[in-house]
């Protein structure tokens, strides 16, 4: 199934206080476009899933398995499934485009509502 969207335009939801997700869903992989606000933190997790990801503006910090990286424009990363990893803002807002290996369910019901 094809599909032609304004990403930017969708209403996303909430993934943690002051981190907005924007998926996109595909058949066996899917995008995600995130806005940070200042200051904003995506708590220590892992997932089954395959992550790879670019900053589109700003900054962003991770750590990833233990490794503390910092992130400007262009910065990107792969992440392994099952890998643990954070992500935080400091003083700026930041823009993140992400992919992930397989689709992640989740996000699909957290759009799609209760």
């Amino acid at each position: 199934m094809s599909e032609v969207l304004d990403l930017l335009a969708t209403e996303g939801f909430e993934l943690t206080p002051g981190v907005r997700a924007r998926p996109l869903f595909g058949a066996g992989a899917m995008l995600n476009l995130l806005d940070f606000e200042p200051n904003a933190t995506v708590a220590a997790h892992s997932h089954p899933h395959e992550q790879l990801g670019l900053v589109i503006e700003g900054r962003l910090v991770m750590r990833i398995d233990s490794v503390e990286h910092e992130l400007g424009r262009g910065g990107a990363y792969v992440i392994p499934g099952g890998v643990e990893h954070a992500a935080w803002t400091t003083d700026m807002r930041c823009r993140v485009l992400d992919v992930f290996r397989p689709v992640r369910e989740d996000y699909r019901e957290r759009v799609a509502g209760p």
